[in-house]
């Protein structure tokens, strides 16, 4: 049976009120939050709205009016209050793009359902399944574009409803983790969130991440830089996410065939007498003049021996052996990249173990089996 939910919400568009809030917050033992942008539809991206949820309310953060959030800021930052994040790694990163802001003390609600073994791990599985709840969800809200004045109520009522519920999870799924002596392990997982940063963009290097660009030659790397940065600018110009000014493909087609004419692309016939359909025919002469860009030198990496073969081979079945038997996908007992190093060089366990990329529940609780499956 569908559940709407009674929350009791207020929007904050001044900073004032979030000054108030930020008071009331830090009195409290745990908060839940979540964030709305508009990547899909606006260049660069924005975060639009932060959601606050105490066990008694929900304070919708109207973010483009607001022109103080220093104050939530050092509400995250204050490891006294548990700050309780559905899938939080987009949110953390987004926070630390738009304002620097760290959050300390993190309860990731996905992370904890994963150390349970559950399958489902969004949002409103968590809420049917722990909470015995179905809460329908308006799907047009997940891609809408958050910039957009003023909110309907609808819109509001989807972004209370996306924290309001966070809360109640974190109780429940701490219940069973304490049950199964698990809750130190999601703790741990959870404090590395807070070394989290947003790394911005290399203008100078990003084309090389575009689908086809390592099968271009050195000149059409030139070219397709060329094209990249007229394409940046455009998309800034127009407020306009980089990809619906002119798809990753076309821009890769263009550079592998710079005399192609720009009217036998569907896409941009538009743009064939516009401004920027005269940017990207110069961008693509000023390319083929440009040095040409080659790859990196790489390293020559000595082949994989069969012995080094057979030894990761078994030590992927003892780590999906471990997972099957915590009933826990198998990616969490032991990172990939380590047991690739000890297949090579198990001499080497000792220092491996203490390697940054084990955690500290892992070595205690595996690193004895572990050690025994390469004997």
């Amino acid at each position: 049976m569908d559940h709407k939910p009674t929350i009791q919400t207020e929007l904050l568009t001044t900073s004032n009120q979030v000054f108030d809030l930020a008071r009331i917050l830090l009195r409290e033992r745990s908060i839940a939050i979540d964030t709305e942008s508009n990547s899909r539809h606006r260049y660069p991206e924005r975060v639009c709205m932060v959601q606050v949820a105490t066990k008694s309310k929900v304070y919708l953060i109207d973010t483009i009016a607001v022109d103080n959030m220093k104050p939530i800021g050092e509400v995250l930052a204050d490891d006294t209050v548990l700050k309780v994040i559905q899938g939080a790694d987009y949110d953390i990163r987004c926070l630390d793009r738009e304002w620097g802001f760290r959050v300390r003390s993190i309860y990731d609600t996905s992370i904890a359902a994963r150390f349970l073994g559950m399958d489902h791990i969004g949002l409103s599985s968590l809420i049917e399944g722990l909470l015995g709840l179905y809460v329908p969800k308006n799907a047009k809200f997940q891609k809408s574009d958050w910039s957009n004045r003023p909110f309907s109520q609808d819109a509001l009522d989807y972004a209370a409803t996306d924290v309001w519920y966070l809360l109640s999870i974190q109780k429940a799924l701490e219940t069973r983790l304490d049950t199964l002596s698990r809750s130190p392990w999601v703790s741990e997982e959870c404090e590395r969130l807070e070394e989290l940063r947003h790394i911005a963009r290399d203008p100078e290097a990003s084309f090389l991440s575009l689908k086809g660009s390592r099968g271009l030659s050195g000149q059409e790397k030139a070219v397709l830089k060329r094209l990249f940065m007229v394409r940046e600018t455009e998309a800034r110009r127009l407020n306009r996410p980089p990809y619906y000014v002119m798809s990753h493909e076309d821009l890769v087609h263009l550079a592998s065939n710079p005399d192609t004419d720009l009217a036998n692309l569907p896409s941009h016939m538009r743009h064939v007498n516009s401004s920027f359909g005269r940017l990207l025919r110069a961008a693509l002469d000023k390319g083929l003049a440009d040095p040409a860009i080659n790859n990196p030198v790489k390293h020559s990496i000595s082949p994989v021996s069969q012995v080094e073969i057979e030894r990761l081979q078994l030590l992927k079945k003892w780590r999906y052996g471990i997972g099957k038997q915590l009933g826990i996908d198998q990616s969490l007992v032991w990172p990939m990249v380590s047991l690739e190093r000890l297949a090579k060089n198990p001499s080497t366990f000792v220092a491996e173990i203490q390697s940054p990329d084990v955690r500290q529940w892992q070595r205690e609780q595996f690193a004895i089996s572990l050690e025994a499956s390469l004997l």
